[in-house]
């Protein structure tokens, strides 16, 4: 009898730890969007830093580039594919929650898993370690591609520089908090069109739109720096290195209007997580609170 408590208990510490994990591994690897879309993250990765690395030449310019803009250069050769892989995690993100909810599937989740919130936190985690192994790989391949192609064009990046790290590990994290949020919207909304509107909306489209705003007239500087705390350009800031306008205008001094915020990567890493806090928050009452 003792015995067969001990079992009963194992199982459902089994059930609501690990067991929620590994089911929740399984049906990730079992979609096929997972692979279409980890693929699509591998090869916009590599292949944009690849053809970034071979095109990227200061030749042109008299008395070079100096050695922190040549550092900017290698992490901007390396990320810059980031700009539009946030779309492809953002849709990664919702696919993986809303898809159930589409399919009814979510159904027998819930009642494998009543408590409901365990569930969503596991699949949650499932996506973040995924995202960020196959972004991981992605980057380590490419940098000493992207270091020897950009040394072929007299941009010699150092190894030893601690920024350049921060801002690739910076783009890892940065990925992967997307795709969390997302995942918070897809949570939300329980639909993969909505979901993938709002993700791509918040991430892409509104920077986008109210930076052009923000920008035709400079006492809106308000404007601009609510703009700065909106995702897109928070993972700008977290993937910054200081050397950049040294490499975006060589020569020509760094002019930014009075009052305008310029935020520092922990300060981009930190409104990430904040953005990331408030979705999920939301998304686990409205769990509790909705019929699955």
């Amino acid at each position: 009898m003792s015995t067969a408590t001990s079992l009963s208990t194992t199982n459902r510490n089994d059930l609501s730890h690990l067991g929620i994990i590994q089911s929740e591994w399984i049906k990730l690897r079992s979609l096929r969007s997972t692979w279409w879309t980890f693929a699509i993250l591998f090869v916009i990765t590599v292949g944009v830093g690849i053809q970034m690395s071979s095109s990227t030449s200061f030749a042109w310019l008299d008395g070079g580039l100096s050695q922190t803009g040549m550092q900017a250069a290698g992490v901007n050769a390396v990320i810059i594919g980031t700009d539009i892989n946030v779309l492809v995690v953002s849709v990664l993100g919702v696919l993986v929650i809303a898809s159930e909810y589409s399919t009814g599937m979510i159904r027998s989740t819930f009642t494998t898993v009543p408590q409901r919130v365990p569930a969503l936190l596991a699949k949650s985690l499932v996506l973040a370690i995924g995202t960020f192994l196959v972004v991981a790989l992605a980057v380590a391949i490419t940098i000493p591609i992207s270091i020897g192609l950009l040394a072929g064009n007299g941009i010699d990046v150092r190894l030893d520089d601690p920024h350049y790290w921060r801002a690739m590990i910076g783009s890892i994290c940065y990925l992967v908090l997307i795709g969390l949020m997302a995942f918070g919207i897809g949570a939300i909304l329980r639909s993969i069109a909505g979901g993938i509107a709002v993700a791509l909306g918040l991430v892409f489209v509104a920077p986008l739109a109210l930076g052009l705003v923000g920008g035709s007239s400079a006492p809106q500087i308000w404007l601009q720096n609510f703009v700065a705390l909106l995702p897109f350009n928070l993972g700008r800031a977290l993937t910054a290195h200081p050397g950049y306008a040294d490499f975006a205008s060589p020569g020509v001094p760094l002019q930014r209007p009075e009052g305008l915020w310029v935020l520092e990567p922990w300060q981009g890493a930190l409104g990430l997580v904040m953005w990331v806090v408030v979705v999920f928050t939301a998304a686990i009452v409205l769990l509790k609170r909705r019929d699955a």
